[in-house]
């Protein structure tokens, strides 16, 4: 039996299309692998980014440079993440909302500088 769950993950990156692409895909396939997921698990993925990133949106990244993961029928969305003074900034957030075995526990992702945000998830 599968059961609707919700994997986050985190990235740093920097104000560049190349960085915030790079990052997007490497959190993006982090995910997807160590979760085991395809295309077909995955209900939709809402990716924030800091307002210090503006010169690419991920979701765009993720749908023009993925080509290990067809995203044609993912429903992508993206917005601006809610500014708070002392934030860790030029960050790449994601909640990826998928179907999952109901045992399964999820391993959220947070790499490259966006681990002090989760400590608990970071991979050591």
């Amino acid at each position: 039996m599968k059961r609707l769950f919700a994997i986050r993950g985190a990235t740093c990156a920097q104000n560049t299309r190349e960085s915030i692409t790079a990052q997007t895909l490497k959190m993006c396939k982090m995910i997807f692998d160590q979760n085991h997921l395809t295309p077909q698990d995955v209900v939709s993925m809402h990716f924030t980014l800091t307002k210090d990133l503006d010169t690419m949106n991920p979701c765009a990244a993720f749908r023009k440079e993925e080509k290990d993961i067809d995203t044609s029928s993912i429903p992508l969305f993206c917005s601006q993440e809610a500014f708070i003074q002392g934030g860790l900034e030029k960050v790449i957030r994601l909640m990826v909302t998928v179907y999952m075995d109901e045992l399964s526990k999820p391993e959220h992702i947070y790499i490259d500088g966006a681990e002090k945000l989760r400590p608990d998830f970071a991979k050591q």
